[in-house]
């Protein structure tokens, strides 16, 4: 998911021009985004949802559990990131990008 709401991002438009532009009131444009989100499993920063060149810097596309510990798999050796990979855990290796 973008921030299409947030104005400091580009594209970007008002939720109230958003749903004017589908004919439909304000309650029941965050009722029907809702029902979407929830039938879709889709949070916050949700990485599924990412645009490719934004996931290097949304950090719920690199944040694994670790022995009960919440780590940023990106500081972890790569022995570890490749394995992170191979079970679909992580979106790409970052040092094979540079």
């Amino acid at each position: 998911m973008n921030f299409v709401f947030d104005k400091s991002q580009a594209p970007h438009i008002k939720t109230g021009e958003l749903y004017k532009k589908f004919g439909v009131s304000e309650s029941t444009g965050q009722a029907k985004s809702k029902a979407v989100r929830d039938m879709l499993g889709m949070y916050q920063m949700d990485p599924n949802w990412s645009l490719p060149s934004r996931l290097q810097s949304n950090p719920m596309a690199w944040m694994l559990l670790v022995n009960g510990m919440l780590v940023d798999v990106r500081r972890m050796p790569r022995e570890v990131q490749e394995i992170a990979f191979e079970k679909g855990l992580m979106p790409y290796i970052p040092d094979d990008r540079k």
